[in-house]
């Protein structure tokens, strides 16, 4: 059985995936974040609220489904 974490992540995954592909299909952009900039935001949301430098909104399971190509792919 799937975890509300894993599904949360899966969920940002597939919004990624369609975004970029309306984005890619009428626009002709795609929606590419630096693996180090991904990186740097993966740790924000994961670090306790306290520590936050600024505020993130998003959960980390959302945040890693969002970034999971970027941190994945080597562009560059």
């Amino acid at each position: 059985m799937l975890t509300s974490s894993t599904l949360l992540a899966v969920a940002g995954g597939v919004f990624r995936l369609g975004l970029t592909y309306l984005l890619w299909r009428r626009y002709g952009w795609a929606v590419i974040v630096p693996p180090v900039v991904a990186a740097l935001i993966v740790v924000l949301a994961f670090l306790p609220e306290w520590m936050r430098p600024v505020p993130w909104p998003l959960p980390l399971s959302i945040t890693v489904g969002l970034l999971w190509p970027d941190l994945l792919l080597r562009r560059g």
